[in-house]
Parts: structure tokens; C-alpha cells; sequence
């Protein structure tokens, strides 16, 4: 059984097969795991907050901000057919009712990842400098109001959580800065963000002890199949395999496509800031949502990371400063005195997102072929509960939860 990809979803997915009882060989083509969109971003493990940037308000959130000098999102002039389709769909896909389909289905792979991740953390007594508890902000009266259909699913699915006004606010996070505008706030108990990468190669560690085979700077370039299994073009060679697992982030599109699957995926670019904590009485407790940048602050051991933003028609990794502006605005607006953010380690990724918001997870039409995709800036989120299920589905089991919706069957 071949895994492609090296990230934290496809990792999970090795992990599990292994456990299963499959060989597993795992192929990246960058140096080690987590590499890309991976590496640097948030941070959250938050059922709660697990929801589709396809939601009720947002179109017209998105382009009343496209020109403002500190933005949570960006869109490059492009002509570019394929962006302009997911656009398309993506607004049609922000209507309530289904926003309510897209965020149920998300919130149930991310509780169920959750448990699954605690599992594995508490059995091999791993630390990935995790938090407790996510926060997430409110600027303006209208940002909450926004936010209700969201918070109506959490009532509506028992999810524990508080709507806080701006004091409850600061009793939780008594170091957020006074002179911000703060109309109020939800806090998710239960949910935490921890260092991705860090978990990652802890858990690389582990399935390499139980039989998995990881071999990196190899680039898969094409995969056929046929009765017997499939065979991968990996650099100059040929290899065969029973079965392949596509875990490979952007790159799965481009290996998928030949074989007639198209997924409506597209590369959404965010970014990140990562300072060292000067005054740790001034960092946050909590893992920090501001709801109005779309931009997480979140605490990872001794550093503060600042991640977020959305770019839609770039191509390249290169750092915007305009997006580089907002994650310190944001950082210095909350706590502006926990670390010098201007000496900030910035990095940028591409998140692959389908207009929809769930991952595809599962079978596909061609034998042997099977998918792990499309888990946009939740991939960490839901990793290894996506590890869970589709190593269940490999090895002939049923998965623990429904997995209506979250397979190539949604898109006919």
C-alpha cells in the first residue's frame, strides 16, 4: 500500500494502515514530513470552529474588504477560468441551508478526529505543545450576528461553549489588549491547537517502529491502474503496488485528473508570523480567533504564531506584505506586548480547498485508487480521524461515523 504525501493527513493515514495490518511505504518529495501546507499555519484543533469559509455573508464580506490596506483576503487579477469556477461555486455553496449541510458534515470528522488525536497523544505520551481552549473574537456587534449560525449548530449538536460579552472575554484571556474593540466572543472549552509539524514527525517516528517506510525526495509523477493493483511513476522509475493512497495536498489534483477523477480543488494561499514571547504575562492562555481578519493567534511553547488570511490566484509562495501587514495588525492589536513581531519568521502555503468545505475522503471510480483530500486550513483538524476512516474503508471495515458526505459521491 502506497501513501502520497508526506503531510500530516497522509502521515495519519500511514499510521493507521500500519495498525491495520498493511505494508506501507509513505512518498514525498520534500526532505521530511510537514513541509507544506503542513509546516507553519495555525495551529487549531477545533471542532467547533471547524466550519466552511463558505458561510452565509461571506461573499460580500469578501469583496467589501478586497481593497482595504489590511485585509483577510486577497484576489490576484487573473483570468484564470479555473478560479473564476471555484468562485462560482464557492458562492453558491455559502447559502444557509447549505452552509448548515457543509458545517455538520465538517464537525463531525473534526469531533471525531479530535478524540482519535487525544487517543494517540495519551497512548504514546506525545507533546506537541498543545493549548487548551480556543477563543474566538469579536470586534463589532455585526461580526457576532454573523457568527450566530455557527453557534446555533454547536447548541443545536451539544458542543460545549460559552457566548461571552466583552468581560466574560477577558476573564478568559485577561491579556488581551483594553483599547481593541471588542463586542464580545465564543469560547470552546473542550477545543486546543498544538504544534502540526512537531506531532507530525513524533508520529513519523511511530509508524516507522511499526513497519512504515518513508522515502522522501521522490516525486510521483503519474499513477496507472489496473486488475493487479497500480503502478507509480516515481522520478525515472516504475514501481507497482496492491493500492495507493492520494494524500498529496494541491499536487492531488494534477495525479488524479488522468485518471478521469476531477475534484473541484483550488490552492487558497494563507500565511503566518512566528515570534519569540518576550513577556509571557502578556501571551495568550488560549488558542485566539479574530473573527473579523479570519487570523489565529495561537501559543506554541515558547513562539506566538499569527496565521491566516486567504489568497486566491497566486501561484507562487512568495510573501505578500500586504497579507505580512494584517497578521501583525492583528497580532499587535491583542497582544501587543508578548512578542517584537516584527522579527517574525513569515512563511506562506497553499491550502488545497474544495468550494464546499469537507475533505473527500474514501474509494474513487478506478480500482485501487483511493483519496484523502481536500481538508483546506482544517487538515490538521481532522487528520486523524480522515487517517481512521479511510484505513477502516481499506481494510474492509465500516468507519465509526457516517460517512455521508465526505466522499467522492457529493459530486456525482
Amino acid at each position: 500500500m502506497a501513501v502520497v504525501g508526506g503531510g500530516v493527513v497522509g502521515v495519519c493515514t500511514a499510521y493507521f494502515l500500519a495498525e491495520a495490518g498493511h505494508d506501507v511505504v509513505v512518498i514525498e518529495r520534500h526532505q521530511n514530513v510537514a513541509q507544506e501546507a503542513s509546516f507553519a499555519h495555525g495551529g487549531i484543533v477545533a471542532p467547533g470552529y471547524a466550519e466552511p469559509w463558505a458561510a452565509p455573508g461571506m461573499p460580500q464580506k469578501f469583496f467589501s474588504q478586497l481593497l482595504r490596506a489590511e485585509a483577510p483576503v486577497a484576489l490576484k487579477a487573473t483570468l484564470d477560468r479555473t478560479m473564476w469556477r471555484w468562485v462560482r461555486r464557492w458562492m453558491a455553496e455559502c447559502e444557509l441551508e447549505r452552509y448548515r449541510i457543509n458545517h455538520m458534515r465538517m464537525q463531525r470528522l473534526s469531533l471525531y478526529s479530535r478524540d482519535i488525536l487525544r487517543q494517540i497523544r495519551d497512548y504514546y505520551q506525545i507533546d506537541y505543545e498543545q493549548t487548551q481552549g480556543v477563543l474566538q473574537l469579536f470586534r463589532t456587534e455585526k461580526d457576532r450576528q454573523l457568527a450566530e449560525p455557527g453557534i446555533e449548530l454547536l447548541a443545536e449538536n451539544a458542543v460545549p461553549h460559552q457566548v461571552l460579552d466583552a468581560a466574560g472575554v477577558r476573564e478568559v484571556e485577561p491579556a488581551l489588549a483594553s483599547d481593541t474593540p471588542l463586542a464580545g466572543g465564543l469560547y470552546l472549552p473542550q477545543d486546543e491547537a498544538g504544534n502540526c509539524p512537531l506531532f507530525t514527525k513524533r508520529l513519523k517516528q511511530i509508524a516507522g517502529s511499526i513497519g512504515v517506510q518513508f522515502h522522501f525526495t521522490s516525486t510521483v509523477h503519474a499513477i496507472e491502474s489496473d486488475s493487479r493493483g497500480v503502478t507509480l511513476h516515481i522520478d525515472e522509475g516504475r514501481y507497482p503496488a496492491d493500492a495507493v493512497v492520494v494524500a498529496a495536498g494541491m499536487d492531488s489534483a494534477g495525479l488524479l485528473k488522468p485518471l478521469g477523477i476531477h475534484v473541484p480543488m483550488y490552492p487558497v494561499k494563507g500565511y503566518s508570523a512566528t515570534a519569540q514571547i518576550k513577556n509571557y504575562e502578556q501571551a495568550p492562555l488560549t488558542a485566539v480567533v479574530d473573527d473579523a481578519y479570519r487570523v489565529a493567534i495561537t501559543r506554541l511553547g515558547g513562539r506566538i504564531r499569527v496565521a491566516g488570511t486567504a489568497e486566491l490566484g497566486a501561484r507562487s509562495n512568495e510573501l505578500r506584505d500586504r497579507a505580512l501587514r494584517t497578521l501583525l495588525k492583528v497580532g499587535g492589536d491583542w497582544f501587543p506586548d508578548a512578542a517584537n513581531y516584527a522579527q517574525a519568521n513569515f512563511w506562506s502555503g497553499m491550502r488545497p480547498m474544495l468550494p464546499d468545505g469537507p475533505p473527500l475522503i474514501g474509494a474513487t471510480p478506478v480500482r485501487n485508487v483511493f483519496v484523502n483530500i481536500g481538508h483546506g486550513s482544517n487538515g490538521w483538524a481532522m487528520a486523524a480521524g480522515s487517517g481512521k476512516v479511510l484505513a477502516d474503508i481499506i481494510s474492509g471495515y465500516a468507519p465509526d461515523i457516517d460517512m455521508d458526505g465526505l466522499t467522492l459521491s457529493r459530486y456525482g
